[in-house]
C-alpha cells in the first residue's frame, strides 16, 4: 500500500513554524555577527506563507491545544 505524501494542511503547519523557528534564530545569529539577515528573511517570508496557506485552507483553523498532536501525527505519517 502506497503512502499519500501531499502537502496538506497539518503538515504544511508544521513546516511553517519549525521553518520559522530556525529563520528567527538565523537573523539573530546574522544580526549579532553585523550580517544582513537576507537568506534569514527570505525564509520566514516563506514560513508565513505556509503557515498562512495550512490556517486558510483547514476548515475551522487551528486552536494551540492541537498543535502538539498535529506535530506528532506528521511525524508518525513521515517516519517508516
Amino acid at each position: 500500500m502506497e503512502r499519500e505524501r501531499d502537502m496538506d494542511p497539518d503538515m504544511a503547519l508544521i513546516f511553517g513554524l519549525i521553518l520559522g523557528g530556525l529563520s528567527v534564530v538565523g537573523m539573530l545569529s546574522a544580526i549579532s555577527d553585523g550580517r544582513g539577515p537576507r537568506a534569514s528573511a527570505v525564509s520566514v517570508l516563506i514560513a508565513g506563507g505556509l503557515v498562512i496557506y495550512a490556517l486558510t485552507t483547514k476548515p475551522g483553523g487551528y486552536a494551540m491545544a492541537q498543535i502538539p498532536d498535529v506535530f506528532f501525527s506528521v511525524v508518525a505519517r513521515l517516519l517508516p
